[in-house]
């Protein structure tokens, strides 16, 4: 069940008495917390029938008293043990999960990993309790995520202002989300995102970023490449040496695909790269500058310098000095 279906339950008044909220990924499991604190109660009962539990600091046997009182002038009360992966003990709550309180909705969040499968507390849970487990989101599916929650609030984007958000964010669905509620925020009557929003408003510049950085190697252009780079080392801020690898590698992986296609027509490779239509273009213009043998290079120039990034065979090479001279190595490749 996702984090949609069991807030649309709720909504209908239908409850179960365990909801178990475990992974990788937090802004879903903090969307159903939130929920579960905020919205299921009415102000009114929450003030007697809500208890929330944090997991470094509660005790197994407080929170089955707290799941076994009934509740007071309502129907239901709210259990919330929340970071209940710091809790000492919490295979003790299994007694209570195999026979929860109907009126009691238990919620726990879990979060960064699973249960481990083969104890008991996981058995009874996959028996007895709403189990919800989350993932990290592939770095590929982050643009369409995004898109759909801008057009979510009667928005649009445009598909460059998209990539801008997506790449200097990364993998970070809560941070986006609050991006893109900004953004909602300063557009007045405005109803589409452009890159001078993206600028202003999130505090990434749409001239110097990884974006622009990867559109310059695309086109083997050095000389605007590293005057991007030389932007980054006087702004470390703007665009670390950890963001900028991936955004890299990123380029060449797909663009490696693109040899393994059937057909390198638009609409085949799109498809086959993952890769919005709007810049396909680009990823067939790379595989025409490097070709076969200079992709595997860059993938394999990345590597080395990811790993002198991280101080593996290097004395401490500063990240300007490392991209400046990966950019003139790519710039080499046949």
């Amino acid at each position: 069940m996702s984090s949609e279906k069991i807030i649309a339950a709720w909504k209908k008044k239908q409850f179960k008495p365990v909801y178990w909220l475990e992974g990788e990924e937090d802004y879903y499991i903090d969307q159903v917390v939130d929920y579960a604190e905020h919205k299921i109660l009415s102000e009114a009962d929450a003030g007697f029938n809500l208890t929330v539990f944090y997991g470094k600091d509660a005790n197994w046997a407080d929170i089955i008293n707290a799941c076994r009182r009934y509740p007071m002038f309502a129907e239901r009360q709210v259990v919330l043990l929340k970071e209940a992966q710091q809790m000492r003990e919490i295979e003790k709550l299994e007694p209570y999960i195999d026979n929860p309180l109907s009126s009691t909705v238990l919620v726990v969040s879990y979060k960064e990993k699973k249960v481990d499968g083969r104890t008991l507390l996981a058995k009874t849970l996959k028996k007895k309790a709403e189990v919800f487990t989350t993932k990290k989101m592939y770095e590929n599916q982050l643009p369409e995520w995004t898109n759909e929650m801008v057009q979510q609030k009667g928005l649009t984007i445009a598909p460059k202002a998209l990539a801008l958000l997506v790449d200097h964010i990364g993998n970070d669905l809560a941070r986006i989300s609050n991006e893109v509620d900004k953004l909602s925020l300063n557009l007045g009557s405005r109803k589409q995102i452009s890159e001078d929003d993206i600028e202003k408003y999130v505090g990434i510049s749409k001239e110097y970023n990884p974006f622009e950085l990867q559109g310059a190697v695309m086109k083997k252009d050095s000389a605007r490449a590293l005057q991007i780079i030389q932007y980054f080392e006087a702004n470390p801020k703007a665009a670390p040496i950890q963001l900028v690898l991936p955004t890299l590698y990123n380029l060449f992986s797909k663009t490696f695909m693109i040899f393994g296609l059937p057909s390198r027509d638009e609409k085949t490779v799109a498809a086959g790269i993952g890769v919005s239509p709007f810049f396909v273009k680009d990823y067939i213009a790379t595989a025409k500058n490097y070709g076969y043998e200079g992709v595997e290079a860059a993938l394999l120039l990345l590597h080395q310098y990811n790993l002198r990034s991280l101080g593996v065979h290097d004395a401490g090479t500063s990240d300007a000095s490392l991209l400046k001279e990966l950019i003139y190595k790519l710039s080499l490749l046949p």
